[in-house]
């Protein structure tokens, strides 16, 4: 009756999560196609503006034809290997991003403006547009899935 029961509840657990990624894309606003995977947050968030104005992260980080930002190159193919496990340049003791561990991503916390950051808020701007809270939903969902190069 216990393993039943045990059963059961793996098996509820396991839809709900399978569930919450479908969930995300109703609260994406201006980024309606991002998805929990690498590609998508690339191609949707780092590579491309959207539709509130915000501009693409890859006008300041990327390495065609200027260094990048903070030495982070967001474009093409070498994007994973500058985020995933690699200290921040620009506030030491940072990890850009730790698998698993969102809340202690620096880019996370670059996203979200948090008061102890080194320098501004992400993608850059004073006043923004800023990613929605949907979007940063959807990058700590990355993470907290191991941050794949999916």
């Amino acid at each position: 009756m216990m393993r039943l029961f045990l059963l059961t509840v793996c098996a509820a657990a396991g839809l709900a999560a399978a569930g919450c990624d479908e969930n995300l894309k109703t609260i994406t606003g201006p980024t309606p196609e991002l998805t929990t995977t690498f590609t998508s947050i690339q191609q949707n968030i780092f590579a491309a503006p959207d539709s509130s104005g915000r501009v693409a992260c890859t006008g300041c980080h990327t390495s065609v034809g200027r260094t990048p930002s903070s030495g982070l190159d967001l474009a093409g193919a070498n994007a994973h290997g500058q985020l995933v496990n690699v200290a921040s340049i620009g506030k030491p003791g940072a990890v850009r991003v730790i698998p698993g561990d969102p809340d202690n991503s620096y880019l996370i916390h670059k996203i979200e403006g948090r008061p102890t950051i080194v320098g501004l808020r992400m993608p850059r701007g004073t006043t923004g547009p800023f990613l929605t809270d949907g979007q940063i939903r959807v990058i700590k969902r990355w993470i907290e899935l191991g941050a794949l190069n999916n």
